[in-house]
């Protein structure tokens, strides 16, 4: 890396911060962008500070907004009575991708980790019970990752709910549509057996 100008190196060094990006993969990017037109530059510069200056977390469920409230929890369409809580702005996207969801969510922006210094402070999980106490809610969908982690802050959250009269359920977890049971581990079969469900014969 030495070889390239300082300013490239400087490029290279930052790019390289990025997760899953590698040294190697942030030359290749940063001689990108040295082809690209001094125009293109300017757009990819500005949209990223763009970003910077205009998102924020939504107040109500902490979800990506450009303003005050995020689309889905400025929607009136939206069932506000149900609520997924979801560990980051990419697990929601992926649940709306489904079109199969159409109440509201709460992004906690982590899950637990005692190990690493992580615990219920650190996410947003004040925020949801919170939130709860002010507002109707009939069911609390928890959507946290099938990980140690996930599992942990799922059982927090469903004891803290379990006073308060509200269905508290957690997404099935299991065998994927397509899968073979040959190839599917232990764990993710545990699971499939432990959340099945009665076959509707009719």
């Amino acid at each position: 890396m030495k070889a390239y100008p300082l300013p490239l190196q400087r490029l290279i060094k930052e790019l390289a911060r990025f997760p899953g990006i590698g040294e190697k993969t942030a030359a290749r990017l940063a001689n990108f962008i040295l082809h690209e037109s001094e125009e293109e530059a300017k757009s990819l510069a500005w949209a990223i500070m763009e970003v910077k200056e205009k998102i924020c977390l939504c107040r109500i469920c902490y979800n990506l907004a450009e303003g005050e409230l995020c689309v889905i929890c400025s929607d009136p369409r939206r069932d506000h009575g149900i609520i997924c809580v979801v560990e980051d702005p990419d697990s929601l996207m992926a649940i709306e991708e489904t079109g199969d969801f159409h109440g509201v969510y709460h992004v906690l922006h982590g899950s637990l980790a005692p190990l690493d210094g992580v615990g219920p402070e650190d996410i947003k999980l004040k925020e949801l019970l919170d939130r709860i106490e002010k507002t109707p809610v009939k069911e609390v969908i928890i959507a946290t990752n099938p990980t140690v982690q996930g599992e942990a802050t799922a059982v927090l959250i469903g004891r803290s709910l379990k006073e308060k009269g509200i269905q508290v359920t957690r997404i099935a977890l299991g065998v994927p549509v397509g899968g073979d049971l040959r190839y599917t581990d232990r764990l993710t079969l545990g699971k499939a057996l432990t959340f099945r469900r009665h076959l509707d014969a009719t």
